[in-house]
């Protein structure tokens, strides 16, 4: 079963082009545009899991980060095509 954060990040990659990525707070508000502070924690979970199964890449500055060690500011991308 996904979560409705689950569903927001893989619609807002949807949307956006090939090589692109999306923020967090993008996904938080998706999902609750009043209280969408409050839901940047369970965002930052559900994208390290998502990288953990491969299903997401989480970037800084552009390259792709361990989803066990990163720290600050990321992105949420698809992962690279082989």
């Amino acid at each position: 079963m996904t979560s409705p954060i689950e569903e927001a990040i893989f619609a807002l990659l949807a949307e956006v082009a090939a090589g692109k990525s999306v923020s967090p707070e993008q996904v938080a508000r998706a999902v609750d545009a009043e209280g969408w502070r409050r839901l940047l924690p369970q965002v930052r979970a559900t994208a390290v899991g998502l990288a953990r199964q491969g299903r997401l890449v989480i970037t800084r500055h552009g390259k792709p980060a361990d989803p066990e060690a990163f720290k600050g500011v990321y992105r949420l991308a698809v992962p690279p095509s082989e």
